[in-house]
């Protein structure tokens, strides 16, 4: 009767504890959502998902972590990004650092490529990029995608406010004043030149002309269905620099196909992205090749990589790239083929999704001349050694 009497009482103590657990965990997923979502960005979209969140602790978050932590099956990860980084920032800066949008890189990305090309394609055979250089444009691409940025919002503050996905901006939602702007934009420019003085003469004279480039671009939306052309001309104005800065003069028959494809390239990814505003560009007046193109917009987007990659062939041959850098041209066409042929342009995510992979694309490419390059020495000793044994 005793032994009966105790296991009664144990099983009795160890259910409370059970439930006494398990509503400390759904406290905490509730106590730690707001509106329904989690901190971390995840809806609580069920009961169901909140219970197992609660039983069985993946992905809670604990009282004892900071906003950028989060425990997981024991452990603190940490969630590291440009947004958590802006996020983490002085609140009077944060505005500042939206307007340059330092909370999405991948603008900067695609600025900086082409320069990236450039420089790797100027390098000596056998050698890799100029760490100098690359770090330098990276400064560069950097202030100059935030000033181009600023400007932007500037000339569309009045678009901005009539279209869902750019209210917010600080310009926009009134967070920034144009006086507040124009200082910013002064000082960012000051910078930018700052770096661009750290180049010769030849290059320094060459990058102050794509200054033109950056200020007009944003009007282009106002006046043509073409402003993703101007766009192109404006973002891969690196793929001439790069060459300049490392060799001190441009070589056209390198620099020229390189630069047609950049701007083919450009085509490519800010059409798709234009399709993410097509309807509230059509409702305010804005013009783009998403407009243009419409349903055709796949065959468009075809022609522009079949004129890209013709580019790049022509630029590896005159500046006798190697069997590396033919290699990757063929997964780069692949992967555009493969963009182009996924693409869904009346879902914006997808849109964005295919966008962003540009950054990987083109970041392939530069592995490929890098490749490419490296190759050299080891095709021109083998070279060397075939005329000593004849």
């Amino acid at each position: 009767m005793f032994p009966a009497k105790l296991t009664s009482q144990l099983t009795l103590n160890t259910l409370r504890r059970i439930h006494h657990g398990a509503l400390c965990s759904l406290s905490n997923v509730f106590l730690h959502t707001e509106g329904g979502r989690t901190r971390d960005g995840t809806s609580l979209h069920s009961d169901a998902s909140v219970l197992k969140r609660g039983l069985y602790g993946q992905r809670v978050l604990h009282p004892s972590l900071g906003p950028h932590e989060k425990r997981q099956y024991g452990r603190r990860s940490f969630s590291l990004s440009a947004a958590t980084v802006v996020n983490s920032a002085p609140g009077p800066v944060q505005p500042y650092l939206r307007l340059m949008r330092l909370d999405k890189p991948i603008g900067t990305w695609l600025l900086y490529l082409p320069c990236t090309w450039s420089i790797a394609l100027a390098a000596d055979p056998g050698c890799l990029p100029h760490l100098g250089m690359l770090t330098l444009f990276g400064a560069g691409a950097l202030l100059m995608r935030g000033a181009g940025c600023t400007i932007n919002d500037m000339w569309d503050k009045d678009f901005d406010k009539k279209v869902a996905r750019t209210a917010t901006r600080p310009i926009a939602s009134g967070e920034i004043s144009q006086r507040q702007a124009l200082v910013f934009l002064g000082g960012q420019l000051s910078l930018a030149l700052g770096v661009l003085l750290c180049l010769n003469y030849y290059s320094i004279a060459l990058g102050a002309a794509s200054l033109s480039l950056v200020i007009s671009y944003p009007l282009m939306k106002r006046i043509t269905y073409w402003p993703q052309f101007v766009l192109g001309l404006t973002f891969n104005w690196g793929a001439l620099l790069g060459w300049s800065a490392v060799k001190g003069f441009c070589d056209w028959s390198v620099c020229l196909p390189l630069y047609f494809s950049g701007v083919m390239w450009t085509l490519i990814y800010d059409t798709i992205y234009a399709h993410q505003d097509k309807e509230d560009d059509m409702k305010i007046g804005v013009k783009s090749t998403a407009l243009r193109f419409h349903e055709q917009t796949k065959p468009w987007l075809s022609g522009f990589m079949a004129a890209m990659m013709s580019g790049l062939v022509v630029t590896g041959v005159n500046a006798e790239q190697t069997l590396p850098y033919y290699a990757v041209l063929s997964t780069v066409a692949v992967h555009l083929a493969y963009q182009i042929y996924s693409l869904d342009i009346n879902r914006p995510e997808d849109c964005w999704k295919k966008f962003s992979s540009n950054r990987n694309l083109g970041l392939l490419l530069l592995l490929g001349i890098v490749a490419g390059n490296l190759w050299k020495e080891r095709r021109e000793t083998l070279l060397q050694n075939d005329e000593a044994v004849r």
